[in-house]
């Protein structure tokens, strides 16, 4: 784990998602609920209190805030919540439905019109802000049983058809907007045999399981990889800094061991997608 001093000025990263960002079904949750800003009032850590662990490990300082809302897209977050968003942020992480469209499972067009109103009305109210949209995971629950939108296919598949979907975002979205590619990470887990692939036949000994037990919401594994993901891609900073005493991997219980694995894969994923990243 790599300490550094902290500095003074903080920069202000803002959190927009479903319970794919509030950490559903794990302990990341309401993991530091105290350390953040939950602009709906509803107590939650998630991924956001993470992400602000991880950064000031490498000396940075975040005035973290979340907006988030179950089983909701962009357009919830723009029609719904704008109000509470609309004020200058230096960073804003967005996070849509986990199929693009719950009534057209794929379907990225809801996503597109969204997220470039609500990159708008960020860069509105602060030209440079950045933003980057969190591209999410397979589903094993929609990918394993029968009558589902990805049955048939591999896990891989729905991960990949997100992705393309938030590459048409993200060109839509203007204002510079990039992707973290949490999903591509996932699959590069199991590709690699880090995670088991799938949790409906068991999951192998010394792999984890990225998905919790409904097999739809990420495991603290997976919130922590979704985490790493976010930390390498908005901060620059390499995940493999923050080495396997990081000081929240104890208090999640992930053993050293798998904490560097889940450090390497991000690492790997990220400068896959030419992402360049600082060492220290």
């Amino acid at each position: 784990m790599l300490l550094m001093p902290v500095t003074a000025s903080a920069k202000t990263i803002l959190f927009v998602g479903n319970s794919f960002t509030f950490a559903q079904g794990s302990p990341v949750k309401h993991y530091k609920s105290d350390t953040v800003t939950d602009l709906n009032k509803e107590n939650i850590g998630g991924v956001p209190a993470l992400f602000k662990v991880f950064a000031a490990q490498v000396g940075l300082t975040y005035d973290v805030s979340l907006e988030t809302a179950g089983g909701k897209g962009f357009d919830f977050h723009y029609t719904q919540k704008l109000p509470l968003l609309d004020r200058a942020w230096d960073e804003v992480v967005l996070q849509g439905y986990s199929t693009l469209d719950q009534d057209h499972p794929g379907d990225p067009a809801l996503n597109v019109k969204y997220a470039k109103l609500l990159a708008d009305a960020f860069a509105k109210k602060k030209s440079d802000v950045k933003i980057f949209l969190d591209a999410t995971w397979s589903r094993a629950d929609l990918t394993y049983p029968e009558g589902k939108p990805w049955s048939g296919k591999p896990i891989a598949q729905m991960a990949i058809d997100i992705h393309a979907g938030y590459e048409q975002t993200a060109k839509a979205a203007g204002h510079g907007a990039a992707i973290v590619p949490v999903g591509l990470a996932f699959n590069r887990a199991m590709a690699t045999g880090v995670a088991d692939p799938n949790p409906y036949d068991g999951v192998a000994f010394g792999q984890m399981n990225l998905w919790t037990y409904d097999q739809y919401h990420a495991s603290v594994y997976g919130y922590y990889l979704e985490t790493l993901m976010i930390f390498g891609r908005v901060t620059g900073y390499d995940p493999l800094v923050l080495g396997g005493k990081e000081l929240s991997a104890d208090d999640l219980g992930l053993s050293e061991k798998q904490v560097i694995a889940l450090q390497q894969v991000a690492h790997d994923e990220l400068v896959a997608h030419g992402v360049t990243l600082m060492s220290k």
